[in-house]
């Protein structure tokens, strides 16, 4: 750690704001200084989305989602996220 940062009382968000546009944290920590944290209660935000599928399309996602067990919304949801959405490659 470099030097200490005191922070001051804030009259409002407005005052925070303009403090930490003026601060640059480098000048107080440094990479050693931060340990790493996990959420393991946070879920991702989710948006509502409307889509509209033939009949025949809804009828077999359904019949899958069935023989796998899943909700077929689930099944929607995670086949669409696995094929847009890049892996973590960790």
């Amino acid at each position: 750690m470099q030097q200490k940062l005191t922070l001051p009382y804030f009259a409002d968000e407005d005052a925070e704001r303009e403090f930490w546009a003026n601060v640059d944290v480098g000048d107080y920590w440094e990479a050693e200084d931060f340990e790493s944290v996990a959420f393991p209660n946070l879920k991702p935000t989710t948006r509502p989305v409307s889509i509209r599928f033939p009949e025949y399309v809804i009828d077999a996602v359904k019949e899958r989602a069935n023989e796998m067990g899943v909700p077929y919304q689930a099944l929607i949801k995670e086949t669409i996220a696995r094929i847009f959405v890049p892996q973590d490659p960790a």
